[in-house]
C-alpha cells in the first residue's frame, strides 16, 4: 500500500541530486540562486517554518499584507532572515507565472506596497534582463515611502529608490544578484526600445525658463533701487576723501611751520662768531669764538 501522507522536508527542494526542478526563464536554479548560509537560515527560521508551510499563490497576498512590514535580507547580531527574504524563498519554490507576477505588482493600496516590493525582488532574480527593465521599470514613480531593516538598524527608503537598486546594484537584501547587461547594450541589440523622456524633458525645460523669468525680474527690481544707492554712496564716499586730503594737507603745512618756527628760534639762540663782542687780542693770545674775553698768556 501507498503511503497517504508525505513527510514534509524543505531542505529537498535545495538538493540537486535527481532534481527535475523547472529552471528558471533566465536558467538559473531556483534552489541555488540565494546563497547557501542565506538558505540554511531561511530553513531554520520559526517564521518560515510556521508561516510558509503549505502555501500557494493566493495565500502569499495574505501572508505579505500580514507579515511584512519591511525590506531586507537579514538583521540582527544573530542574521535573522526576514519574513520578507523568507518569503521570495518560497516564491522561488512555487514558481508562480507572469500573469500571477502581474497581479502582484498592479495591485494597489498602502497595504499592498510590500507586495510589489517582493514581487520586483522576485522578477529581479528569476526573469531574463529585457524582461526585469519591462516589468520593473514603471515603478520607478512611485514613491511611497518602506522600510528596509539590515545589520546598521532600520532606515526608510522608497520604493523608487528600491527598484533602482534593483537594476543598478549586484546586491540586494542580503542576496547576490545574477549580472545583468546594462539597458544601454539591450538597445543596441533591439531588445528594449530606448526610454521616452520626452515629457520629464518639456517639465526641465518648463522649470528653466520659470527660473529664468524669476531671475530676469529680480534683477530689474535689485536694479531700480541699488543704482541709486550705489550713486549716493560714491558721492559720501568722495566727500569723505576730499576732506581726509585736505586735513591731511593742513597737518602737513602746520607741522612744517612748527618745525621752522623750532628751527628758526633754535638758529637764533645758537651764538655765532660775528655777534658775539669780540675783545682785541694781544699778540700772544688766542680769541675765542664762543667767550668774551680774551685769554693770553698775561691774562687768566
Amino acid at each position: 500500500m501507498g503511503r497517504d501522507t508525505i513527510d514534509a522536508d524543505e531542505r529537498r527542494f535545495v538538493d540537486e541530486r535527481g532534481s527535475s526542478a523547472a529552471l528558471a526563464p533566465n536558467g538559473l536554479n531556483p534552489s541555488t540562486i540565494m546563497e547557501k548560509a542565506v538558505r540554511d537560515r531561511i530553513i531554520d527560521s520559526y517564521f518560515y517554518k510556521e508561516q510558509c508551510f503549505a502555501l500557494n499563490e493566493a495565500d502569499i497576498v495574505d501572508r505579505v499584507v500580514e507579515h511584512v512590514s519591511f525590506v531586507g535580507g537579514t538583521y540582527g547580531s544573530s542574521q535573522k532572515p526576514t519574513p520578507f527574504i523568507c518569503l521570495a524563498f518560497k516564491l522561488l519554490q512555487l514558481a508562480p507565472s507572469d500573469d500571477v507576477l502581474a497581479e502582484y505588482l498592479n495591485l494597489g493600496g498602502e497595504e499592498f506596497k510590500y507586495l510589489r516590493a517582493l514581487a520586483c525582488f522576485y522578477v529581479r532574480l528569476t526573469r531574463r534582463a529585457q524582461d526585469v527593465h519591462k516589468m520593473v521599470e514603471p515603478f520607478l514613480e512611485d514613491y511611497r515611502k518602506l522600510r528596509r531593516k539590515g545589520r546598521a538598524g532600520t532606515t526608510m527608503t522608497h520604493m523608487d529608490e528600491f527598484v533602482d537598486d534593483l537594476l543598478c546594484k549586484d546586491r540586494v537584501c542580503g542576496t547576490s544578484l545574477w549580472k545583468m547587461p546594462k539597458r544601454e547594450v539591450l538597445e543596441d541589440l533591439d531588445l528594449l526600445e530606448p526610454r521616452s523622456t520626452s515629457d520629464v524633458e518639456a517639465m526641465l525645460e518648463e522649470d528653466d525658463e520659470a527660473e529664468e523669468e524669476d531671475e530676469k525680474e529680480g534683477k530689474r527690481e535689485d536694479g531700480s533701487g541699488s543704482e541709486g544707492e550705489v550713486e549716493e554712496r560714491s558721492d559720501v564716499d568722495m566727500d569723505r576723501g576730499e576732506r581726509l586730503k585736505i586735513e591731511a594737507q593742513d597737518e602737513i603745512v602746520a607741522q612744517d611751520g612748527i618745525g621752522a618756527e623750532v628751527e628758526t628760534g633754535a638758529l637764533e639762540r645758537l651764538p655765532t662768531p660775528c655777534t658775539q663782542r669780540q675783545t682785541p687780542s694781544y699778540s700772544t693770545g688766542v680769541l675765542s669764538p664762543f667767550s668774551k674775553t680774551v685769554v693770553g698768556p698775561g691774562l687768566s
